[in-house]
């Protein structure tokens, strides 16, 4: 476990000054972005290695009044800050937070009442900026008129919700917003990911088709009513000539956010978990066994244990069984299943639909710990409105005070509050397994959504036909009998494709569905958390190769979409001069066993370039351990 820890920071003050046109580059000098006032408004370009990724594009905000015409540049104030951190767990283990900033002061011509700057970083990863209000009055946002003018010909994967399907479509005829984040191809040149972070009091905001050809505009859910001093999330811009860099560039997201106000983190344990789904102690005591067999280190009671989940009458204090769920009212004995999972040194998460923790929060939270529960998992979350959105962080900040880890589901998406509140270990906000989606989804997913930090993908291994017939032969007391498409060998390379400090294995699995196929011990050994992070190679909705280091062992997933494929991995991450074994696990059909999930082990060195032979929806996974 890593605690907070600042090796260096340098903060430099380089002055201010008074202009119409500001411009500041990152450190690297990969990003340029200049702020200028043009044709009586304020608007912004972005350049990415020389090219311009960011045509002028408009800023402005309406808050008690409109600055979105005859705003003039003011003082500017810039900074850099190089410093970095390490987080209690991540994608790495050490985060590089260097930029340089600005504050730039604007006034409404003619109007001396009003006071708004406009606040700029440059990472080498990427540039993000926000509206800060500076004074003490009362707010009331309505709009951002931000805009983003990109090159024509630009091709965008949409997406409504958190859970729908991506479309790859042109910037013309949406059929509505996109959700966040926007991940864009430019025509002969680099990928452009929108974004916005740190969403905590504030609205949810997604992307529109502006009136202006190839623009983008940011769309606020709803009004923001707060009292200033007070700063709108930041809106980002990331670029990268392979996509693969939008995934091993994400720490921006946690730079813009504060640091851990924990101050002591030890209770905070990344970890895999399995759901029991009977809501009965027999099936609770056979997961916790599973769990001690397969090195799991959660085990989740999910929706129906205090009652049904969407009535205002149950009751979260109480373990009252669903019937349409258990119709056995004396099935589970919640405390009993509890105790015998601390004997065998197992985490207890529970589900809370939303209404109740609305109803309930102050007195369950308490109550919870009183009975050994470790973590919550939030269900059916209301997202969008500035309510509700800082309903939740206020939530997530009351179970850090009672000691319990979170995992948010639904459409709520990560901007990097983990960061100052890491009991918040993972969320949805993803079509994931439990909607059934094919292996082209899941090769866009890590560009898009994974992008934005942790998600609850709900891994599944079990749900699928091994009998030939068409036809499930597990019986898991669900209405809707679907099955995966995906492979085995896909599913184990999810564990390390997906990243999840509290990763969902086994979802739709009884213990007694498994018959100890040889290649489970690829989950037993994979961790959630990592020392490093590297894609090797993939494009959106195609393919993705990625390898992850935790300690001396890596471990590296690779998956395809709905087609076979053949995908080079090169092991020059390896340390030169050592030996190691590489364990593969991948698609067989000659394999005995009903997974037909094959196991080779081979040694190798940083010159080895291994080769995944993927079948149709397929994919291999690999755990590199050093030869002692």
């Amino acid at each position: 476990m890593k605690f907070l820890k600042v090796f260096a920071l340098l903060v430099c003050c380089i002055g201010y000054l008074s202009a119409t046109e500001v411009t500041m580059q990152s450190p690297g000098n990969r990003y340029k972005i200049v702020v200028l006032e043009k044709e009586n408004c304020l608007w912004f370009t972005i350049d990415f290695e020389g090219e311009t990724v960011i045509y002028p594009s408009l800023l402005g905000v309406h808050a008690n009044m409109d600055w979105k015409e005859n705003v003039k540049i003011g003082e500017v104030n810039h900074n850099t800050v190089n410093q970095t951190w390490e987080p209690i767990y991540g994608e790495r283990s050490v985060v590089n937070d260097h930029y340089n900033s600005c504050l730039i002061n604007l006034s409404l011509e003619g109007n001396r009442r009003g006071r708004l700057q406009l606040e700029v970083r440059a990472y080498n990863e990427g540039i993000a900026f926000r509206y800060v209000f500076p004074g003490g009055e009362y707010l009331h946002i309505t709009d951002e008129y931000t805009e983003f003018t990109l090159p024509e010909g630009a091709m965008a994967w949409y997406t409504a919700r958190a859970q729908t399907p991506y479309e790859r479509l042109p910037l013309n005829g949406w059929p509505g917003e996109s959700d966040r984040p926007l991940v864009l191809e430019l025509p002969e040149g680099p990928f452009v990911l929108l974004t916005e972070a740190e969403v905590v009091n504030y609205v949810r905001t997604k992307f529109a088709l502006s009136d202006k050809p190839n623009t983008i505009r940011n769309v606020m859910y709803g009004p923001v009513d707060e009292i200033a001093p007070f700063s709108t999330p930041w809106r980002v811009v990331m670029a990268a000539n392979k996509p693969g860099e939008l995934i091993e560039n994400n720490d921006i997201l946690l730079n813009l956010n504060p640091p851990s106000r924990i101050e002591n983190p030890w209770w905070i344990t990344p970890g895999k978990v399995i759901r029991e789904i009977t809501l009965s102690t027999e099936g609770a005591k056979a997961v916790v066994d599973f769990a001690v067999k397969r090195n799991l280190q959660y085990v989740h009671f999910d929706a129906g244990w205090y009652g049904p989940e969407n009535d205002w009458r149950s009751d979260a204090a109480t373990v009252t069984l669903d019937p349409g769920r258990n119709p056995n009212p004396d099935a589970l004995d919640l405390h009993e299943a509890i105790a015998y999972a601390k004997k065998h040194d197992k985490k207890i998460i529970l589900y809370v639909n939303q209404r109740a923790l609305a109803q309930q929060l102050d007195e369950i939270l308490p109550l919870y710990k009183s009975w050994g529960v470790d973590g919550l998992k939030f269900g059916f979350v209301q997202v969008g409105s500035h309510y509700w959105t800082r309903w939740m962080h206020d939530a997530v900040i009351k179970c850090a005070e009672h000691g319990l880890v979170v995992d948010i589901h639904d459409e709520y998406r990560p901007t990097g509050f983990s960061r100052t509140y890491p009991n918040l270990m993972t969320q949805e906000g993803i079509r994931g397994n439990e909607e059934f989606p094919d292996a082209t989804h899941n090769t866009l997913l890590p560009f898009t959504r994974f992008t934005q930090g942790a998600g609850d993908y709900t891994i599944c291994y079990y749900r699928r036909d091994f009998s030939g017939t068409g036809k499930s032969d597990m019986s898991h007391g669900l209405v809707n009998a679907r099955l995966l498409s995906t492979t085995p060998s896909h599913q184990l390379a999810l564990a390390v494709v997906y990243y999840s400090p509290l990763q969902y294995v086994y979802w739709y699995d009884k213990p007694s569905e498994s018959q100890d196929e040889p290649e489970l011990e690829f989950f037993d050994n994979v961790p959630t958390v990592w020392d490093n992070t590297k894609v090797i190679d993939g494009y959106p909705g195609e393919f993705v190769s990625m390898a992850r280091c935790s300690g001396n062992d890596w471990f590296i997933g690779t998956i395809t979409n709905t087609e076979a494929r053949r995908v080079s991995i090169p092991l020059d991450f390896l340390e030169p001069g050592k030996t190691y074994t590489a364990h593969i696990y991948e698609d067989n059909p000659k394999v005995k066993t009903r997974t037909k999930v094959g196991i080779r082990r081979i040694q190798v060195t940083n010159r080895t370039v291994l080769d995944a032979n993927l079948q149709p929806s397929g994919g291999q996974a690999i755990r590199i351990t050093e030869n002692k």
